[in-house]
């Protein structure tokens, strides 16, 4: 029987093929009536699905970060507590949240910027052939200490003579410490008490008091002319504000944390009295903290006006510390290292 030879296909015919089926699933036929592409709503075509340099064809309801209410799609401002829904001191929390952890983030920013500087200042002692041995701290010893002309640099607490002159001292002095034990001591005792006062308070009042007391107790230390740093009077200013807490609860759980309290007090009194110790610091932080804990509620913000309150609070102290690191920032720029 006859035979014939098997068919070859060139490359260029396969190419063609593919090529047809190609275009055939991927194009629909073409109606010389109706066009296939339009130059206007191009995205039609696929409604929810894409939306290229433009926004989406059907927007969604927004919940407003201030209270939680529920508002249109294209509502600039909330109608329940007339919060703007783009851009707030809420709006912002919000933003930040995703970056900070989700528990305690005030206490873990002030342990974190407080660590950093720490480790600044002690590469900056080790360069300038000062680290080891601060010569100061508890005992007269302290490992790691800090050159004091680094502490000074960065914003330690002078006279109240320099410190008005230089009023950002007030608040650098808050998060500087001089050595291992000094910073050791104060972040034990932040880590111990600092979550329980940022629950009770809430995160934005809470960063608020430890600013606050501890430029206040800096404030009174400058009086008596001390050079200071360390974070012992706004951590005396959480302890204020817990024990004003206590005296208005007479509750069994209320009594024994303020008996607590008070022994933590008496030990910190002790210490006080140690050579190096800023007493005057310690006491302003305390009484301040004791003050503005009878002025706050012992809760967090409910109503709209106490969240845009403490919002105002937190951020406000928030741009102090900024501020005064820029402040830091400049004279060490402008005067070299």
């Amino acid at each position: 029987m006859p035979t014939t030879a098997p068919r070859t296909v060139s490359i260029h015919s396969l190419n063609l093929i593919f090529r047809y089926y190609r275009e055939r699933v991927r194009l629909p036929a073409r109606n010389p009536n109706n066009p296939p592409y339009k130059s206007a709503g191009a995205t039609a075509s696929f409604p929810g699905r894409f939306h290229i340099f433009g926004r989406s064809a059907n927007p969604r309801p927004k919940l407003c970060p201030s209270c939680g209410t529920l508002v249109g799609a294209t509502a600039t401002h909330c109608h329940q507590c007339g919060a703007n829904v783009n851009f707030s001191f809420s709006a912002a929390n919000k933003a930040l949240s995703r970056l900070m952890p989700t528990k305690s983030p005030a206490t873990y920013a002030i342990l974190g910027l407080s660590c950093i500087l720490y480790l600044f200042s002690l590469l900056w002692s080790i360069r300038l052939g000062g680290g080891g041995d601060s010569g100061g701290g508890l005992l007269g010893f302290d490992l790691g200490g800090i050159n004091g002309t680094v502490l000074e640099r960065l914003g330690a607490s002078l006279p109240l003579s320099y410190d008005l002159q230089e009023p950002w001292r007030f608040v650098m002095a808050v998060f500087l410490h001089g050595g291992l034990l000094h910073i050791g001591f104060n972040m034990w005792v932040l880590m111990d008490i600092g979550p329980v006062i940022e629950e009770l308070y809430g995160s934005a009042r809470y960063f608020f008091i430890y600013v606050a007391t501890g430029i206040f107790g800096y404030v009174l230390s400058s009086f008596r002319g001390s050079f200071s740093v360390g974070g012992s009077g706004a951590l005396l200013g959480l302890i204020g504000v817990l024990l004003a807490m206590t005296m208005g609860h007479q509750t069994a759980g209320m009594k024994m944390l303020r008996g607590q309290l008070v022994r933590w007090l008496i030990y910190i009194g002790v210490i006080s009295l140690l050579p190096g110790v800023d007493l005057l610091a310690h006491l302003g932080g305390f009484v301040s903290g004791f003050l503005l804990g009878k002025i706050m509620k012992d809760r967090q913000p409910v109503t709209p006006n106490e969240r845009k309150l403490a919002n105002v609070l937190g951020w406000g102290a928030v741009v102090v510390v900024v501020a005064s690191m820029a402040m830091i920032a400049r004279d060490l720029l402008q005067g070299g290292s």
